[in-house]
């Protein structure tokens, strides 16, 4: 096992952690998921409160642990390498734990319509795994990542939490399951279960899966820019937002798989998103449409604008992050980060 302590890269952390560490001091929580974009800021997070953390990582032959490895050594926080469909992994992984963030998932909308098995067995049958542990150790709080993706091509607009879910592509089809098994293991056993539904979170740390680090890291290496259809619009939220709100989730949150969108109720399409990073960058982008890039086209989700006025009154969670400013802070880190990278144009988003 090895002891990071993750850097704490966001101006917002103080603000965030004084409403909520109180319940975090001294608390034994487990995160899934730990090493990647929103996990390893989660877990940056909880340590700031003052948590014991036990974070799960995916095992691989070259015992990379993401984006943990950029942070000293803290004594409060455990790695184990593993996976999230080893239910006896996990067993272990929630034995002595408060609360558990379950954040592990494949997310890569699409390789969803590559391997879409691989999808079942890591979002539905992991998050199985998860509720079963949790429910033999008796767990305080299991907080479930969703994702606004659930519900689809917006029938109305803004989406909240009682809006149809609609499975439009095999990725979002395991986490609609993913959320009714967390819903059914409130329901049948009693266990504590909060959702939580992100909008499309973006910051420091993001993969190349997703278009506004896709955009900003082509901006920044060629000034060319690949895209595929620019049409879609999206709810944006900088990631020390997210993260306020699964903490907000897992200490205010109620205990009957209460779901809890995270959004900023303003949208922007790709195309307006790709134009203020034009502007940031100072790089004057031209734009290529790729058709590679584009969902099939009863897949595309067209509108994802969210209404997260539940969270506000429920959790006391809102945005503190301007869009423009979140991006700003993004371009600067993607810009001292761009060797890390490889070629942007390789990612088909």
């Amino acid at each position: 096992m090895t002891t990071l302590k993750p850097a704490i890269i966001s101006p917002h952390w103080p603000v965030i952690m004084n409403d909520n560490s109180f319940a975090l001091q001294g608390a034994n929580v487990a995160i899934t998921g730990a090493a990647g974009f929103i996990g390893s800021h989660l877990t940056g997070a909880l340590l700031a409160a003052g948590a014991r953390v036990t974070a799960l990582t995916h095992y691989n032959s070259r015992s990379d642990i993401g984006w943990l490895k950029e942070a000293a050594l803290d004594p409060n926080l455990t790695i184990i390498n593993g996976d999230i469909r080893d239910p006896f992994l996990v067993d272990r992984l929630l034995t002595g734990a408060d609360t558990v963030f379950h954040l592990a998932a494949l997310i890569g909308i699409p390789f969803s319509y590559t391997a879409p098995q691989s999808y079942i067995e890591t979002n539905v049958t992991g998050t199985l795994n998860i509720l079963e542990a949790a429910r033999r150790n008796r767990l305080r709080r299991v907080v479930l990542t969703s994702t606004s993706e659930v519900y689809g091509t917006a029938i109305r607009v803004p989406i909240d939490e009682d809006h149809p879910l609609q499975a439009q592509s095999p990725y979002s089809a395991s986490k609609i399951s993913s959320d009714m098994l967390g819903k059914a293991y409130a329901c049948s056993f009693g266990l504590p279960v909060t959702i939580v539904r992100p909008f499309n979170t973006f910051g420091p740390r993001q993969s190349l899966r997703a278009v506004i680090p896709t955009i900003i890291v082509q901006a920044l290496q060629s000034g060319r820019i690949e895209l595929g259809n620019l049409a879609p619009v999206r709810d944006f939220n900088y990631v020390s937002d997210t993260v306020a709100g699964f903490i907000a989730a897992a200490t205010k949150g109620g205990d009957k798989a209460d779901i809890y969108n995270l959004a900023t109720g303003k949208a922007r399409s790709i195309g307006e998103t790709a134009q203020i990073i034009s502007e940031l960058t100072n790089v004057n982008m031209q734009i290529e449409h790729d058709r590679h890039r584009e969902r099939p086209a009863g897949s595309e989700v067209m509108q994802l604008l969210g209404n997260a006025e539940k969270a506000r009154k429920e959790l006391g969670w809102q945005p503190q992050t301007d869009f423009k400013q979140g991006l700003a802070m993004s371009v600067e880190w993607f810009r001292e980060h761009l060797h890390n990278y490889p070629d942007a144009k390789t990612y088909k988003t």
